[in-house]
C-alpha cells in the first residue's frame, strides 16, 4: 500500500526534525522545507497528502502559503503556530486550514489530529464513491460528488475542502437545523479545539461563493440549515 505523503515546512529545523521523526515512525512518507520558496517547490513535486504549514517563515507568511495551496490544490492543511489568539486562528481557518497546532506541542497530539483529518477524507471519499447520485442540481447550482467540485453557471467554485465538506453534509441532511456545535463536531470532528464562529465564518464564506443566501439559512439562536 502507498504510503500517505506529508509535507513540513517548518523553519525551526528541531520543530521540523521531531515531526518527521514521529510521523516517519507512524508509517507517514515526509519531506521537509524550510522556507515558503522551497516549501512550495517541494509541494510540486512530492505531491503530498496533507501539509503541515509553519505561522511564521522567514520569506513568506504561512498564511499567504496557505491561501495559495489551497486555491491550487485539494489537500487538508495543518497550520503550525506560536500564536495562542482565537483571532488569529480563525484567521488561519479563514485562509483555508483544516486545523492548528499550537507549540509548544505534544506530537501525539500531532499524530492524532493528522489521523482524524485523514480518517475523515478517506470517509468523504468512501461516499462519493458510493452514492448514486453523483451530479447533484440545485438552482443554477451542480455539485459533483465524484469530483468533489462545486459548479455555478457551469463555473467552477473554487470551495475549500471544509467549505465543500459542510455544503454536503448540509445538503444531504436538507431540512434539518443543526446548531454550530454539531456542525463543529460533525465537519471538523468531536476533539477539534475550534472555536463555533469558524462555523459562522465558513457558512458566510460559502454563501458568498455560492452566490445565493436563500439555500442555507439561518435560524435565530439556534444555527443553519439548508432549504429543501
Amino acid at each position: 500500500m502507498e504510503k500517505t505523503k506529508i509535507l513540513i515546512i517548518e523553519d525551526e529545523a528541531a520543530i521540523a526534525d521531531l515531526l518527521e521523526y514521529g510521523l516517519n515512525k507512524e508509517g507517514y512518507l515526509t519531506k521537509k522545507a524550510q522556507t515558503g520558496a522551497e516549501g512550495w517547490n517541494t509541494l510540486e513535486t512530492f505531491k503530498p497528502d496533507l501539509l503541515l504549514l509553519d505561522w511564521m517563515l522567514p520569506d513568506e507568511s504561512g498564511l499567504d502559503i496557505c491561501k495559495k495551496v489551497t486555491a491550487a490544490y485539494n489537500m487538508p492543511i495543518v497550520m503550525i503556530t506560536a500564536k495562542s489568539d482565537i483571532t488569529d486562528k480563525i484567521l488561519g481557518l479563514e485562509f483555508g486550514a483544516d486545523d492548528y497546532i499550537t507549540k509548544p506541542f505534544d506530537l501525539r497530539e500531532v499524530v492524532a489530529r493528522i489521523r482524524t483529518i485523514l480518517r475523515r477524507i478517506a470517509q468523504a471519499n468512501r461516499t462519493s464513491v458510493e452514492t448514486k447520485e453523483e451530479l447533484i442540481r440545485i438552482k443554477d447550482i451542480a455539485i459533483s460528488t465524484a469530483e468533489r467540485m462545486v459548479k455555478k453557471n457551469d463555473e467552477w467554485i473554487d470551495l475549500t475542502p471544509k467549505e465543500y465538506d459542510l455544503l454536503m453534509m448540509l445538503y444531504q441532511n436538507r431540512g434539518r437545523i443543526f446548531t454550530r456545535t454539531e456542525l463543529l463536531d460533525t465537519v471538523w470532528g468531536y476533539d477539534y479545539a475550534g472555536d463555533t464562529r469558524t462555523v459562522d465564518t465558513h457558512i458566510q464564506r460559502l454563501r458568498k461563493k455560492l452566490g445565493c443566501s436563500d439555500l442555507i439559512t439561518t435560524v435565530f439562536s439556534i444555527g443553519y440549515k439548508f432549504e429543501k
